[in-house]
C-alpha cells in the first residue's frame, strides 16, 4: 500500500483498485523470488512503457533496507545551481519527491520509542534565486512540486507576436491617406457649401498563430508543459489555432478556449486518442496541408511547430510536406527540446528532411526558453528581410 502510494505521488495512475488487484495477483504468484514479486507488481501497476523507468527506480529504492532510502535522499539534494545533472544522480526527480514525501507522512513514522533519523539542515545563504533557477530547469528534471510551480509561471506568460499591416484601413485625423467617400459624407452633411478631408491610414493586426505540437511518447513531458502555455496565449489573444499530433492529427483549439485550466486539460485528454504513442510527422503535416492549411493559414501566418523531429516513417515525404507548409505561412519555427544538449547535431533523417525549410529552429525545454520565443517572433524572416 505505501509503495502504490510512492508511485501514485510520483505521477503514476494507480488507486485502491489496483493495490487490491496486486495483493490478489501477489497471493497468486507468490513471494518466494524477488523477480516474481517484480514483474506482478509492474504487469498492474504499469499501463505505458514511459512509465516503467518511474516504477523501476522506485522498487529498487523502495524495497531495500532503509539506511540505502535515507543515503539515496541525500544524493538527491540540489547542487549549486539547484539540481544535479540526472547523468550525475541517475534517479527520476519524480520518484524522489514521492519517496521524500512517503518518509514524512506521518502514518509511516516509527513508533513510539524507536530512534528517530537524524535531521539534516542546509545553509541556502548563498544559493540562486528559486525563481531563477525554476526558468532554467528542464521540464524533464521537474519534481511533482516545481512542476506545479512552473505551471503557475507559465500561466502568467504571454507571446507578444508583432503586428503586420493589413490591406484595410481606419480613420486617423494624421492618416497619410485622404478618405473620399467618408469626405464627401462630410460634405453632404455641411450642406456642400466646405468640403473637410477625412484621413486615414493603413491598419495594423496580430497575424494568426498556428501550433503544431507533437504528443508521441519522446514529447510527452514537454508537450504537457507546452500546451499549458499555450492555454494562456489562446485565452489572452484571438486567432490562435492548436494542433497536437502523434500518429493522427487532432484540433485540440476549442478545448483549450476553455477558462479553467485544469478543464481545458481534461477536455484535450478525452479527445487526443493517441497521446504517448507513436509519431508520423509526414503523415500527419499532409493531412493539415491537405484540409487545415487554406482554413488557418490566411493574412502571414505564423506556424509553432513543436517536436523532436523523431519519425517512425524514416522521414518519408517530410521534407515535400515541410516546404509546403513553409511556403503557405509567413513564418515557421521549429521547437526542438534536443536542442538542450550542447553537442546536438542533426543526424536523424527526419531532422535533417525538415531543417532546411524552418526560419527558426530553437529550444524548447525550459521556462526560460519559452521567454525566448519573443525574440524569435519578432525577428522578421528571410522574405521580409529581403523586401525591406
Amino acid at each position: 500500500m505505501h509503495f502504490a502510494r510512492v508511485l501514485r505521488t510520483a505521477g503514476l495512475p494507480i488507486g485502491p483498485d489496483r493495490v487490491i488487484d496486486a495483493v490478489r495477483a501477489l497471493e497468486v504468484a507468490g513471494l518466494d523470488r524477488r523477480d516474481d514479486f517484480y514483474w506482478t507488481l509492474a504487469s498492474v501497476f504499469l499501463d505505458r512503457r514511459e512509465q516503467f523507468e518511474v516504477f523501476d527506480q522506485a522498487f529498487h529504492i523502495f524495497w531495500k533496507d532503509p539506511q540505502l532510502l535515507e543515503r539515496a535522499m541525500a544524493m538527491l539534494l540540489p547542487a549549486v545551481q539547484g539540481r544535479s545533472p540526472k547523468e550525475e544522480s541517475g534517479t527520476n526527480e519524480r520518484v524522489a519527491e514521492a519517496l521524500r514525501a512517503e518518509t514524512q507522512n506521518p502514518r509511516t513514522k516509527p513508533p513510539d520509542g524507536d530512534t528517530p533519523p537524524e535531521q539534516m539542515e542546509l545553509d541556502a545563504s548563498l544559493t540562486f534565486s528559486e525563481r531563477e533557477v525554476l526558468r532554467n530547469a528542464d521540464f524533464e528534471t521537474m519534481s511533482v512540486e516545481e512542476l506545479v510551480q512552473a505551471k503557475a509561471m507559465i500561466a502568467s506568460l504571454r507571446l507578444p507576436i508583432p503586428e503586420v499591416r493589413t490591406r484595410r484601413f481606419r480613420p486617423d485625423t494624421e492618416g497619410a491617406r485622404v478618405d473620399l467617400r467618408a469626405s464627401m459624407r462630410a460634405s453632404m452633411r455641411a450642406g456642400g457649401e466646405f468640403i473637410a478631408l477625412k484621413r486615414r491610414s493603413a491598419r495594423y493586426r496580430h497575424p494568426p498563430l498556428v501550433v503544431l505540437c507533437d504528443v508521441s511518447g519522446s514529447m510527452s513531458r514537454y508537450a504537457r508543459m507546452f500546451l499549458q502555455f499555450l492555454h494562456a496565449v489562446t485565452n489572452d489573444r484571438d486567432r490562435v489555432t492548436t494542433f497536437v499530433f502523434g500518429t493522427r492529427l487532432t484540433n485540440i483549439t476549442r478545448c483549450l478556449r476553455h477558462r479553467d485550466v485544469d478543464a481545458a486539460m481534461r477536455d484535450v485528454a478525452e479527445l487526443v486518442a493517441d497521446w504517448s504513442g507513436g509519431t508520423r510527422i509526414g503523415s500527419c503535416l499532409h493531412e493539415f496541408n491537405l484540409r487545415w492549411s487554406r482554413r488557418v493559414l490566411g493574412q502571414n501566418a505564423v506556424v509553432m511547430l513543436i517536436s523532436d523531429g523523431l519519425d517512425r516513417d524514416a522521414g518519408d515525404g517530410l521534407s515535400r510536406q515541410t516546404e509546403r507548409l513553409h511556403k503557405s505561412c509567413g513564418k515557421l519555427i521549429w521547437l526542438n527540446p534536443l536542442l538542450r544538449y550542447d553537442g546536438f547535431e542533426p543526424r536523424p533523417a527526419g531532422i535533417r528532411a525538415m531543417l532546411p525549410h524552418v526560419d527558426s529552429f530553437l529550444p524548447v525545454h525550459n521556462i526560460a526558453s519559452l521567454v525566448d520565443l519573443a525574440r524569435a517572433l519578432s525577428a522578421p524572416t528571410v522574405g521580409e528581410r529581403r523586401a525591406a
